[in-house]
């Protein structure tokens, strides 16, 4: 859900005017939920990223007992899930079904820089997995590092051009974690014609309109850290 170095604030563009720096806050509540909308490489598209959608997934059993924003409660269930796939690891360390499995259950808990180490050692078995590299493009957005995060995105395009949930969120990180609303409406547009299908095509269709409402505005970093919501 490749190896090199990560980049930060590849930006053209200097200090954000208090017009542009507004105008993007004005956007963030335009779109709602798509801040954090971003989806599982191997998931349905409609599924929240802090979770797999799986009824067993950690942010639900975290739920369950009465405590979903707790990140204290999200590690101590995923420690949980976590043991007997570590277990099963002694035995097959480079299975990168299983390594990609535990980067899903640390993902789900937000421990995205362990998520991160473990969908890299399944890349390394396995580097042509789209699923499992969009799953850390996004681990990386969500750790602080857009730039990395898009060039996982790119890579996972190589090996799978029409991969869906990479293009959705390549259009996600580019509109929201580098202010390229113009990048984001070309690449959802690219989603919509290699995949016309698309089960949140009309949501998706929402994004295009509202970005290009700033197209305007010039391409850089907001921040070094992802939006939340």
């Amino acid at each position: 859900m490749a190896n090199g170095n990560s980049s930060k604030a590849v930006g053209n563009a200097g200090a954000w005017t208090s017009a542009q720096a507004y105008i993007m806050a004005i956007v963030c509540l335009l779109i709602g939920i798509a801040v954090g909308y971003f989806v599982r490489g191997s998931a349905a598209p409609d599924a929240a990223i802090a979770a797999s959608g799986n009824p067993s997934s950690v942010a639900t059993q975290a739920a369950a007992q009465g405590q979903p924003d707790s990140p204290e409660q999200l590690q101590r269930v995923a420690a949980q899930q976590v043991a007997p796939l570590l277990e099963r690891l002694k035995t097959s360390p480079n299975d990168p079904v299983l390594l990609a499995e535990i980067g899903n259950v640390y993902y789900d808990a937000q421990q995205y820089a362990t998520a991160i180490q473990y969908y890299g050692r399944s890349l390394q078995a396995d580097p042509s997995n789209a699923n499992v590299r969009t799953d850390m493009g996004t681990a990386y957005y969500y750790s602080g590092d857009p730039d990395r995060a898009i060039a996982e995105f790119n890579t996972s395009l190589k090996y799978d051009s029409k991969h869906a949930q990479t293009l959705f969120n390549l259009g996600m990180v580019q509109w929201q974690g580098k202010a390229d609303a113009k990048g984001a409406v070309e690449t959802w547009q690219r989603l919509l014609k290699v995949a016309p299908d698309y089960p949140e095509r009309a949501r998706v269709e929402q994004l295009i309109q509202q970005a290009k409402q700033h197209t305007n505005i010039a391409p850089g970093t907001k921040t070094n850290k992802p939006a939340t919501m």
